[in-house]
């Protein structure tokens, strides 16, 4: 009944931001700037939204002649029956995976394809995060050095060439100095050429990546903690922060107004926030804590709607993850157990195993097509690769970072993946052709 009332509550959510959406465009439309500006930045809906013309006033019409139709036969149907859901966004060609459709099967695994790897470069220090562009064509690295290194793929790829003709390729293209303290964690705006970094220094950064000359941020939002995570609103009209704080700090990156949860839940004293991350449509949020609990949060009332107390044991929950269809959340502890949650009744539907993690803010993460979940094995400092449907174990490969690598981060666009280290380096991996 409870996973019922769950999904009921998504489609609801899912219905209304769609009809939100033709709200604001109706108004911005209707030349209403003013009302649509203030609809679009209540519902945390992006103004320029594209809508058909007409469509809402469309919609209503069939709606009251459906209605009308219904009192006069003796029956009425919701007036959503028209809408029906968005689809969700995914790359060409994508597929979307229903992890509970198949059990664990040993020896169905699929085979994880080989990929060759290059050292791009190094900080001056530990590089401690990266993040790939939602396009692809960008990764950004972080570091304790307080810089940021922002490469283009293109480039990168003309490194793994074997006859360089023109010489020797810098895959570097900028690099950033405007912390003060080592770098957390970084995100790309979803539709522009903007780099948000969180740092210890209790900030938030803005840099534009489109000025070949920019060194510093052309946008600070100053936070009262440690910023240990940040994540962009598929808008990019606002920004979640997670940070020492134990409930997500949403920002309005327009206002720089801050928002909090009128609904907190019970945190103990270890409640840090490891990781935030949106879903794909912004309907949901999840957080990874120090108290080794994953939280849910509603992406329209802020408010914590379910948490999986004890997901990693007693061990910190290290990073949290959705799939692409918002059903499920794959999520990584310091207990070297990676988990996949079904987002509806908060039950634990696979495991994966075999991988030492117990010192470092350890990811997990999906491969472009989710049919593949890589990780790290501090203790034998591997990169390890399982088949995502079946559980199973099906690569494992030297790191070739001198000391186990912090993080990785897979491209949304191909078969391609960053990886960074204590070892201040920074190494590009590709599939093998």
């Amino acid at each position: 009944m409870e996973n019922n009332s769950w999904e009921q509550t998504l489609q609801d959510g899912k219905l209304y931001r769609h009809l939100n959406s033709l709200i604001v465009a109706h108004l911005r439309d209707s030349n209403l700037t003013q009302a649509a500006s203030a609809v679009a930045s209540a519902t945390m809906t992006p103004l320029n939204v594209e809508a058909p013309p007409n469509k809402l006033l469309e919609l209503v019409a069939k709606g009251l002649a459906v209605e009308k139709d219904d009192v006069f036969k003796g029956t009425l149907s919701s007036p959503f029956c028209d809408l029906g859901a968005p689809v969700l966004p995914t790359h060409p060609g994508a597929t979307i995976i229903d992890f509970s459709a198949v059990p664990d099967i040993k020896g169905m695994s699929k085979s994880f394809p080989k990929h060759e790897t290059r050292h791009l470069s190094e900080h001056k220090n530990i590089a401690r995060c990266a993040r790939f562009s939602p396009d692809g064509k960008f990764v950004a690295t972080g570091s304790a050095d307080t810089s940021i290194k922002l490469f283009e793929v293109s480039k990168i790829k003309q490194m793994l060439l074997p006859d360089a003709k023109d010489g020797p390729v810098r895959p570097v293209i900028r690099t950033f100095y405007d912390h003060t303290q080592p770098i957390n964690d970084l995100d790309f705006h979803p539709q522009g050429t903007i780099l948000v970094s969180g740092a210890k220094d209790q900030t938030m950064k803005f840099f534009d990546i489109s000025k070949t000359n920019a060194k510093r941020a052309y946008r600070v939002i100053q936070d009262t903690h440690n910023v240990r995570s940040v994540s962009f609103h598929p808008s990019g009209d606002f920004l979640l922060a997670g940070t020492d704080h134990a409930i997500p700090h949403l920002y309005d990156i327009n206002t720089f107004q801050c928002y909090l949860s009128a609904n907190i839940p019970e945190v103990g004293p270890n409640g840090a926030i490891n990781q935030v991350r949106y879903s794909c449509t912004g309907a949901m949020y999840v957080t990874a804590s120090k108290d080794g609990v994953i939280r849910l949060w509603d992406g329209i009332t802020a408010n914590c709607v379910r948490s999986i107390t004890g997901a990693h044991g007693t061990a910190e929950a290290t990073s949290a993850i959705f799939t692409k269809d918002e059903r499920f959340v794959l999520s990584c502890g310091k207990d070297s157990t990676i988990k996949l949650w079904e987002v509806g009744s908060g039950r634990l539907v696979k495991q994966y195993l075999g991988a030492m993690h117990t010192q470092l803010r350890c990811q997990a993460i999906f491969n472009e097509t989710e049919e593949f979940i890589l990780s790290i094995d501090e203790l034998n400092n591997e990169i390890v690769i399982w088949d995502a449907m079946t559980t199973e174990k099906v690569a494992k490969w030297p790191s070739n970072h001198v000391g186990a690598p912090r993080w990785i981060d897979h491209s949304p666009t191909e078969s391609a993946f960053i990886s960074c280290g204590t070892d201040r380096s920074v190494r590009f991996w590709k599939e093998t052709i």
